[in-house]
């Protein structure tokens, strides 16, 4: 599909009360239409991410990106900001977890919404996916090569002081999985603790790993860019927010 569109920039009131820009895109027409939230890589709220937000409305879907960075950077161009964020010690997981909320709340607020909204995330924001899966009310989410889900206790920080692996029984919605057999974090042995966690609890979930591809096969002005994994990458998210954000009411775990 590639369905007429706007797109704007928009204001949540994430964590703690703060004001953070958000990317909203959503197809022209009265809907209803599903939600989708984006949650960022770490090179931030960049031209790329603006342009999957794009690709999601059209195809349907109403869609945000709330900039997780923008308290350390206001106005700063993105890899300012993301630089202001690691100096700080990186997001806070509950800061993410409340501005994703935010986010998830203004899509089911929408007149046109549909009441279903799913979450995906890329690299860093893998993790918050599956972070935000085990902590928020979502319908469906998609986990984009997500590092450090899987982290030794001595990695642990007061910005990220539990492992997202250890709220898996918390999980909310089913979950995809998309990785690279190259890649190292997460690497195949993570992805396979990941899978035995969500199976011994009994949650819904499809993992797929792409040969030949590594971390950030998605991007596509990176070096990193598989185009065989990405093409099976985005029918694989396509075929899953169909099944749980725009046909009827998500399975729930």
């Amino acid at each position: 599909m590639d369905a007429p569109m706007m797109a704007e920039t928009v204001t949540l009131v994430g964590a703690g009360g703060d004001d953070i820009e958000a990317y909203f895109a959503r197809p022209l027409g009265s809907g209803p239409y599903p939600g989708v939230v984006i949650i960022h890589h770490m090179p931030g709220f960049d031209r790329a991410t603006k342009e999957i937000v794009r690709s999601f409305a059209g195809s349907g879907y109403a869609t945000v990106c709330p900039n997780l960075f923008h308290r350390y950077a206001p106005g700063a161009k993105a890899s300012d900001a993301a630089a202001a964020a690691v100096a700080a010690g990186g997001v806070p997981d509950m800061q993410c977890v409340a501005d994703v909320d935010a986010a998830v709340r203004y899509l089911r607020a929408l007149p046109y919404s549909n009441g279903r909204v799913g979450v995906v995330g890329y690299c860093s924001g893998g993790r918050q996916a599956y972070l935000v899966a085990c902590s928020l009310d979502v319908d469906a989410a998609v986990d984009c090569y997500g590092g450090h889900v899987v982290v030794a206790d001595d990695e642990l920080t007061p910005q990220r002081p539990v492992a997202p692996l250890d709220l898996t029984p918390q999980l909310h919605c089913p979950l995809l999985g998309l990785f690279g057999a190259e890649d190292k974090n997460p690497s195949p042995t993570h992805v396979a603790r990941m899978e035995g966690e969500l199976r011994g609890h009994g949650k819904t979930f499809e993992f797929h790993t792409f040969e030949n591809a590594g971390h950030a096969f998605f991007s596509v002005d990176r070096p990193n860019y598989r185009v065989e994994a990405a093409k099976e990458g985005w029918k694989r998210i396509w075929a899953f927010f169909g099944q749980h954000l725009a046909n009827g009411v998500a399975s729930r775990s």
